[in-house]
């Protein structure tokens, strides 16, 4: 369960950055450009699903570690 809230907290930040690079990019990208604004566009959809899917594993380990130790969980 540690391994998973540390790999979360870490690649949750990373993924955001890195949808919002590749965003920035895809949008100051023109015509004849490579890669093209497609590719980027991609991979920067990818990067926030990626994102969310880390921030939602956070959530869940969170609430795992607080139900361990006895802790009540906010609703």
């Amino acid at each position: 369960m540690r391994l998973r809230l540390l790999l979360s907290a870490v690649f949750l930040p990373l993924f955001l950055a890195g949808a919002a690079y590749f965003g920035q990019w895809a949008a100051g990208t023109g015509t004849g450009d490579s890669p093209g604004r497609g590719m980027l566009v991609v991979i920067a959809v990818v990067c926030a699903a990626l994102a969310l899917l880390a921030a939602a594993d956070l959530l869940v380990v969170i609430r795992r570690l607080r139900s361990e130790r006895g802790t009540p969980v906010p609703h």
